[in-house]
């Protein structure tokens, strides 16, 4: 391991530690049962099966939001589109397991493979509006996940609503359509094995493959992609696509997996729970499921805490923010960083002068 990814390494644990360590000084303060309070944010998930599976349920549609961002965040397009493309997808899957006439067996794989498809082209769009008219992404992003919830409210009220229901959702998903638990006690179900296989596709296409070589390059250094004959613009558009691709299949599958109805009436924040854990895992789909379990545990762990004290939640949503400013602060242990590099070049020019 070179002195680089262990500087990351060590980074990340201290923003991490440093984050919960400021929390914890906060719950001391707020408190009035300081250590339960801290005990049940620590152990509280471990405590029963159906805690754990919590843990495990928020975990699924953080891996999918991950991998699509760090796919897009790697072709250096701030793209936040796919908050729109993971609430389309639901949408999209939600209309087709009411609607289309499709072989048992099939039903969730083509309800799960259209909502990808549809929530693409929510992202491409302000990749061809970048590449057509030089717009700002991060807007017309933005702009697109208004776009989105608004079109899937009105498809909600006046398309899927179920006028018997007693509020604003769609008619029931058919029990065959939708994802089985694999778990008895808990609700973690097939989405699970889903969204690791998305991991490690996003990891293959993305260290593996020529397209996510150049996809990288164009990320770190545009100028360099175009001089060496990478087209950027299309290496642009796929990782756009692509990212949008994973989110709706996100959305999907938590449809599928965690509803019986659509009710998503508004923005669910997936988005950016996603640079959160593209943050942590640094960009690399493989790291994204280790960096989606610690988040899922941590919520969990603060819905318990809030529940046995009276401590709330928003406080992990603080060590959230401390982690993300920590982590992306360039000055953050930068001196250490260099004293690194330094060592290590010293190491390999005595080792170079041995072996003469």
């Amino acid at each position: 391991m070179n002195s680089s990814k262990k500087f990351d390494i060590l980074r990340m644990v201290l923003a991490v530690g440093i984050a919960l360590l400021i929390s914890f000084l906060i719950i001391l303060i707020a408190s009035d049962e300081p250590l339960r309070a801290i005990l049940e944010l620590l152990t509280g998930p471990l405590k029963s099966t159906r805690s754990f599976g919590n843990v495990i349920e928020k975990m699924i549609p953080l891996i999918f939001t991950g991998v699509g961002i760090s796919i897009m965040f790697s072709a250096n397009q701030i793209n936040l589109a796919g908050e729109g493309s993971f609430h389309l997808g639901g949408l999209v899957a939600t209309y087709i397991a009411l609607n289309a006439a499709i072989p048992m067996g099939l039903s969730p794989w083509v309800c799960v493979l259209m909502a990808g498809v549809l929530g693409s082209l929510v992202t491409a769009v302000p990749a061809v509006m970048k590449i057509k008219t030089d717009s700002d992404v991060l807007v017309s992003s933005l702009m697109m996940n208004y776009i989105i919830v608004f079109f899937a409210n009105y498809v909600l009220n006046y398309i899927l609503r179920d006028p018997k229901a007693g509020a604003v959702v769609s008619f029931a998903i058919p029990a065959h359509i939708q994802l089985n638990s694999i778990i008895p006690g808990t609700r973690i179900h097939l989405g699970l094995f889903i969204a690791l296989a998305v991991a490690f596709f996003g990891y293959v296409l993305l260290y593996k493959t020529k397209i996510g070589y150049e996809i990288r390059v164009t990320g770190e250094n545009i100028d360099f992609a175009k001089y060496s004959g990478i087209n950027v613009l299309k290496v642009t558009l796929i990782s756009q696509l692509i990212g949008g691709f994973i989110f709706g299949i996100g959305g999907g599958v938590e449809i599928l997996g965690m509803y019986n109805r659509f009710s998503w009436t508004s923005s669910l924040g997936y988005g950016w729970d996603a640079i959160i854990i593209t943050t942590l895992a640094k960009k690399n789909p493989l790291y994204v499921p280790f960096a989606a379990f610690f988040l899922a545990y941590l919520r969990t762990g603060a819905t318990r805490m809030s529940i046995a004290t009276n401590v709330p939640t928003e406080i992990i949503t603080v060590a959230q923010g401390i982690i993300i400013l920590l982590v992306v602060a360039e000055q953050f242990l930068s001196k250490y960083k260099h004293k690194m590099i330094a060592k290590e070049a010293r190491l390999s020019l005595s080792n170079a002068k041995e072996a003469e």
